[in-house]
């Protein structure tokens, strides 16, 4: 069973995809935006931010209040 991300990694990769799609419409390199925009914000190395650009926000994962749980199936007491 593989690991999902959490709800924080979701948020983050959405919101550096956000100010890099905002950015990069303007024709900014990608190393500027990373060192002005976000680094200062997000405190992340250059390799990581390229790491998040490509990472999927998974749309098919539905929020954890909505996946089925382990115990859904016994009774309470």
């Amino acid at each position: 069973m593989g690991k999902r991300p959490g709800m924080s990694y979701q948020k983050r990769v959405a919101d550096i995809n956000r100010i890099y799609d905002q950015y990069a419409k303007q024709g900014i390199p990608n190393r500027e935006i990373w060192r002005r925009y976000i680094y200062p914000a997000h405190g992340i190395c250059e390799r990581t931010f390229y790491n998040l650009l490509k990472a999927p926000t998974k749309p098919g994962i539905p929020p954890p209040n909505q996946q089925p749980n382990l115990f859904d199936d016994i009774d309470g007491e």
